[in-house]
């Protein structure tokens, strides 16, 4: 790299810095995209998709017995623990999210034999090796706008409890917590303190839903709420909660 000009450098470390890719990646996806840092980020995250390599089937049954419960053919609470210990990566580490996702995992700290080995053979792992160099595109979807809605839709269905149709309060909480920490959604802790407050009930796969277009599409100040639009009634409260409280004067957001 050292043979680059500053600003071909520069960009080669943002790059790298936030998709997580290898300096060799970074300049791949660079020079492909002619220097253009949103061409190099779409090479990149299109080759990282359709990445197939190919698995063997005796280590991926290896790694399974590895985190298997002991009584049942399911990777359970205890053997996640054991593979975020594997992988150096907390179990709230929304990375585990995002590896959840890509299993299809139907249920919050549960993988079946099945999830576990068609979501590795998507992701070209067979090894706690390649599941580690992975760990950092995995972490770099997030960023994808796209690809964060699909995660953030899926974590409804894989947190609330089985047989619910609505996501509990605490539960929702903590999801939101995690995923607007990403995000990075201003509102985030008074929407939680305005559901605590005046809600206290379970949350509907609706209002999961809208309240994610709603941080994407208002901003903080509410400048462009549009009252007569077709909000979940929550989301319509929570605008009073925000005005009564004072944390919106004069169309501008303490």
């Amino acid at each position: 790299m050292h043979k680059l000009g500053r600003g071909h450098r520069d960009k080669v470390q943002q790059f790298m810095t936030i998709t997580g890719a290898s300096e060799k990646l970074a300049l791949q996806a660079l020079k492909a995209s002619d220097w253009h840092l949103e061409g190099a980020f779409d090479f990149f995250y299109g080759q990282q998709s359709h990445i197939k390599s190919y698995t063997d089937t005796t280590h991926l049954e290896e790694l399974y017995k590895r985190y298997k419960d002991p009584y049942t053919d399911m990777i359970l609470a205890d053997g996640i623990t054991i593979l975020c210990n594997d992988l150096l990566v907390d179990p709230q580490d929304i990375v585990m999210l995002v590896v959840s996702w890509h299993m299809k995992a139907s249920t919050m700290c549960e993988y079946s034999k099945e999830e576990f080995f068609t979501g590795l053979q998507a992701l070209g792992i067979d090894s706690l090796e390649k599941f580690r160099e992975r760990i950092p595109f995995m972490r770099s979807e997030l960023k994808d706008e796209q690809k964060f809605r699909e995660i953030y839709n899926f974590a409804f269905g894989w947190a609330k409890e089985k047989g619910q149709k609505s996501l509990a309060l605490d539960t929702a909480i903590g999801m939101w917590q995690l995923l607007f920490a990403e995000k990075q959604w201003p509102l985030v802790d008074h929407w939680c303190q305005f559901l605590q407050a005046r809600h206290n009930k379970a949350i509907s796969r609706d209002t999961w839903s809208q309240l994610l277009e709603f941080a994407r599409t208002v901003d903080p100040a509410l400048s462009n709420y549009d009252a007569e639009g077709a909000w979940p009634y929550l989301i319509d409260e929570f605008v009073e909660y925000l005005d009564e409280n004072g944390i919106i004067q004069n169309g501008q957001f303490k």
